[in-house]
C-alpha cells in the first residue's frame, strides 16, 4: 500500500514531466513561428523585386505627365497675358539650367515686373526644335533647328534677358511668332517622352504622346 509521501512524490514527478513536455512543445512552436517568418520575408522580397520596376515606371510617368501639363499651362498663361496686356510675351527655355519662364518683350516694357522663372523636375529634361517658317517661305523648304538656333532675320525682334534662348513668342493679337519652336520634347529619366506641339492652325500648343513632324 502506497504511503502519502510516495503519492506526493509520484504527483511531483508527473508535474515535472508535464512541465518538461510543455517546454518542449513551446520550443517546437517557437521554431515553427521562426520558419513562418522566414518564408513570409522571402515571399515579400520576391514580390518587391517584381513590382519595384513597375512602381518606378509609374512614378516616373506621373512626374513626366505633371511637368508636361505644367508647361502647357505656361503657354496658355503667356498667350493670355500677351492678349490682355497688348504686348509680345515670350516663353523661353534654358535646357542647360533645366528651367523655363515667361517674360514680356522689353522693347515695350523696360523691366518686366511679372516675369516668372519655373524650374523643371531634375528627372525631366527638355529638347526644343524650331521650324524656321521664314526660311521655308524664302526657299520652299522647311529649315529645322534645335536648341537656341534661330534665323538671322528674326534676331532683332527679340529683346530681353533671355533673348538668346529658344522661346515661344506670343503676339498681342494672340498669334504665335513664326520663329517659335515647332515642338518641345519633354523627356523622362527612363527616356519616355511627351511632346508639346504647335497646332495645325498655329494658334496654340497641345500635348501629344508621339511626335508628328
Amino acid at each position: 500500500m502506497m504511503t502519502a509521501r510516495t503519492v506526493e512524490t509520484s504527483k511531483a514527478l508527473q508535474e515535472q514531466r508535464r512541465l518538461a513536455a510543455l517546454q518542449i512543445q513551446r520550443r517546437h512552436s517557437q521554431a515553427f513561428t521562426l520558419i513562418e517568418l522566414i518564408l513570409v520575408m522571402a515571399i515579400l522580397t520576391i514580390a518587391v523585386s517584381i513590382t519595384a520596376p513597375a512602381l518606378a515606371n509609374f512614378f516616373h510617368g506621373r512626374v513626366l505627365d505633371s511637368e508636361a501639363r505644367r508647361l502647357l499651362a505656361a503657354t496658355r498663361a503667356a498667350q493670355s497675358r500677351a492678349i490682355s496686356e497688348g504686348m509680345p510675351v515670350s516663353l523661353w527655355f534654358d535646357s542647360s539650367q533645366n528651367e523655363y519662364g515667361i517674360e514680356a518683350d522689353t522693347s515695350y516694357d523696360e523691366k518686366d515686373q511679372k516675369a516668372e522663372t519655373l524650374n523643371i523636375d531634375r528627372n525631366v529634361s527638355l529638347k526644343v526644335t524650331t521650324l524656321n517658317i521664314s526660311a521655308s517661305r524664302a526657299n520652299g523648304s522647311a529649315g529645322m533647328s534645335s536648341g537656341g538656333s534661330r534665323s538671322s532675320s528674326t534676331v532683332h525682334q527679340r529683346q530681353g534677358q533671355h533673348a538668346n534662348l529658344p522661346q515661344i513668342r506670343f503676339l498681342p493679337d494672340g498669334s504665335i511668332g513664326e520663329d517659335s519652336p515647332q515642338t518641345v520634347q519633354i523627356i523622362g529619366s527612363d527616356e519616355s517622352s511627351l511632346w508639346l506641339m504647335l497646332s495645325r492652325g498655329r494658334l496654340s500648343y497641345e500635348l501629344q504622346s508621339r511626335a508628328n513632324l
